[in-house]
């Protein structure tokens, strides 16, 4: 299948969706992530304004970006919340939470405010993607779990690649990055679109059976799930520092790595990252042809090495530097959109309704692990090897081994039911056998 007939197919998506219900919740979470995706992106894409702003160089800036990755710890206890208390609930709970936070950040006078206002808001970001995934993995039927999940994505790249629209334009008019998170706050204006997602029928059946109760965080490193969990944390944590370079610094390499203009760095990003979107049909039609596994491997794979060549090129006497930083942008992003689709379909289809959500926690907890990692050691790096760029290139190599290990040891589940692939009806004899459990975390 080529890349227009895959465009194709998922341009149908939405029409595919029989029941009008599921088809207005989709949209509504679309929605939200498109707001998600813009609001992550803030703090990335204005770096080097951060950094002027504060006084900042690359050592520091990097300390930054390795505080605000505590956000996780927040975002796992969230994560949480939502396989306790409800989908829904924490949805609304992140569209308050999350533009309040951002307003904080906008309007903060010191570094410590604005690091502060930066955790809350980044922990709810975490939450609110970990609801509309899972909402998405238990309302679509098994043979649209994967093209849901790539829509998912394109909200998300939606929502950033407007972020790296505007912040030219904000530049070129002499108007201060903080306009990016005012922008944000107003998205509190979104609270009763949210209001209308209805909570999934499968969290209110396995609520009702007390289910979510008698599970605690950590049952996911119980002996049916232990293999699936720590490998999948190990995969996390190595493609965590390898892609952290690339979440965090591929603008500011452009910018003050290679000197590009804010205006062609953002044009680059902007047309680059768009055409790289093809990544989330393309990846959601392998998933489903050849699936998640072989998915998650090649594009794992090929995704790192592109990265390795973008922050080490473009070449000495290559006489287009923006040429190469495109074209590999281009690829990368592609390459780490289809990993993005397929590794949220198979984290999602290998645990069950109480522990969908809590894992997606762990996952971003190692995530941020893995990044604050990469922080340290690029801000501790960057001196000794020549730079920001060369630090990064050596750790975006991690994706290689992330990838074999998610090959060797993790399970196919294409085609299977989340009841089948997740282990549904092992994993509620264990409960049920396992004794009462005091009512906590």
């Amino acid at each position: 299948m080529g890349t227009a007939e895959s465009v194709s197919e998922t341009g149908k998506f939405f029409e595919s969706i029989e029941n009008r219900r599921t088809r207005a919740t989709v949209w509504l979470l679309v929605g939200m992530l498109v707001y998600q995706g813009y609001t992550g992106a803030i703090i990335t894409i204005s770096s080097p304004w951060i950094a002027r702003s504060f006084a900042l160089n690359d050592s520091h800036i990097a300390r930054v970006f390795a505080f605000l990755d505590l956000a996780a710890f927040g975002s796992l206890a969230l994560s949480r919340m939502v396989d306790r208390r409800g989908r829904r609930k924490v949805l609304i709970w992140s569209a308050v939470a999350i533009p309040v936070a951002a307003f904080g950040a906008a309007t903060a006078p010191t570094l410590a405010i604005f690091v502060v206002c930066g955790l809350v808001m980044n922990a709810f970001l975490g939450a609110a993607a970990a609801s509309a995934i899972v909402i998405l993995a238990e309302i679509l039927p098994i043979e649209r779990r994967a093209k849901g999940q790539s829509w998912a994505g394109l909200a998300g790249a939606a929502g950033s690649g407007f972020c790296i629209f505007l912040t030219p334009i904000l530049v070129s008019t002499g108007m201060s990055w903080r306009w990016l998170l005012i922008i944000a706050s107003a998205g509190i204006l979104i609270v009763p679109m949210v209001a209308r997602i209805p909570e999934s029928a499968r969290w209110e059946l396995m609520s009702q059976e007390g289910e979510a109760r008698r599970t605690r965080f950590y049952d996911v490193f119980v002996p049916l799930y232990r293999k699936r969990s720590i490998t999948l944390i190990v995969c996390a944590l190595l493609a965590a520092i390898a892609s952290e370079g690339v979440n965090s610094w591929a603008y500011f390499h452009a910018v003050s790595g290679i000197g590009l203009s804010a205006t062609v760095a953002s044009t680059l990003t902007l047309v680059s990252g768009g055409l790289g979107m093809l990544g989330f049909p393309i990846g959601a039609w392998s998933a489903e042809r050849y699936g998640r596994v072989p998915t998650v491997v090649v594009s794992g794979i090929a995704g790192s090495l592109f990265a390795v060549s973008y922050f080490w090129g473009p070449p000495r006497l290559f006489p287009h530097p923006a040429l190469w930083l495109g074209g590999t942008f281009l690829v990368l992003n592609a390459c780490a959109n289809a990993l993005l689709v397929s590794s949220n379909a198979a984290v999602t289809e290998l645990f069950p309704t109480a522990m969908r959500a809590t894992m997606i926690g762990w996952f971003l907890l190692v995530s941020a692990c893995g990044s604050l990692f990469a922080e340290a050691t690029i801000s501790v790096l960057s001196s000794h090897l020549g730079g920001l760029s060369v630090a990064t290139g050596w750790l975006c190599l991690l994706g290689v081994p992330s990838a074999v290990l998610f090959a060797i040891l993790i399970d196919e589940t294409r085609g299977m039911t989340l009841e089948s692939s997740a282990r549904e009806d092992a994993f509620e004899r264990v409960e049920m056998t396992s004794g009462p459990r005091s009512r906590g975390f």
